[in-house]
């Protein structure tokens, strides 16, 4: 629902919750951090702190809007097709969604009232294991054990340096003036190179997904 609402300039702007979570998640990409204050929100808006209480009775609910858009961006597995290739569209679409949003790791699944985007994601994640022949509570450990591989990935990719030769850099810098009998494969690793011209973080991500899988798949009729 829209609503007129005068901002500070005392000019009428249209404002809905669609709006609210937008300008909120814009500001959350911009500072890499959670919920904006409410003060600046509104500022973004051009209306009154006190206004944005019309459609949002605390900051926790922004939250839970913010994370549920987040979900809602998420490709999600279609039925009937192979659960391997959906859980590996998935997983791919949910990390480009983090890498958009990093403030939303570790949020995705601690919302205590998910929105109807998030619990749509989960029903079909769970539905796409269960046509795969996983038990419900199989199905609930693989959802578990694939989004700790998608969040700890994307954090670790946000933290590496990315460019060509930083990573390198940065090894040569921490092991300069180190013995080498202490630390013989750490150097060797810097001396050969082995991220000379940057990570590539989609090609890992996509060879330990399939690693996980294939765990998955040896274990399901264990759970």
């Amino acid at each position: 629902m829209a609503e007129r609402q005068t901002g500070p300039g005392g000019g009428r702007r249209t404002v809905s919750r669609e709006k609210v979570l937008e300008a909120a998640v814009a500001l959350a990409d911009e500072a890499g951090s959670g919920v904006p204050s409410m003060r600046k929100l509104a500022a973004r808006l051009g209306i009154e702190a006190m206004s944005l209480y019309h459609h949002f009775r605390s900051k926790d609910l922004i939250l839970d809007g913010m994370v549920d858009s987040v979900f809602g961006e998420v490709e999600l597995p279609r039925p009937g097709v192979d659960w391997r290739t959906g859980m590996r569209a998935r997983a791919g679409s949910m990390r480009d969604a983090l890498n958009r949003h990093p403030w939303a790791v570790g949020l995705m699944d601690s919302r205590k009232n998910p929105g109807r985007a998030t619990l749509r994601h989960h029903e079909a994640v769970i539905g796409g294991l269960r046509e795969g022949g996983f038990s419900i509570a199989g199905a609930a450990r693989a959802a578990l054990i694939m989004d700790g591989y998608v969040y700890g990935f994307v954090l670790q990719e946000a933290a590496l340096p990315s460019g060509p030769g930083e990573l390198e850099d940065v090894g040569e810098s921490i092991l300069d003036g180190l013995s080498a009998e202490e630390y013989p494969h750490l150097r060797e690793m810097v001396a050969d190179r082995a991220f000379a011209s940057g990570p590539d973080f989609a090609a890992e991500f996509a060879v330990g997904f399939d690693l996980v899988l294939e765990g998955l798949e040896r274990h399901r009729d264990d759970w």
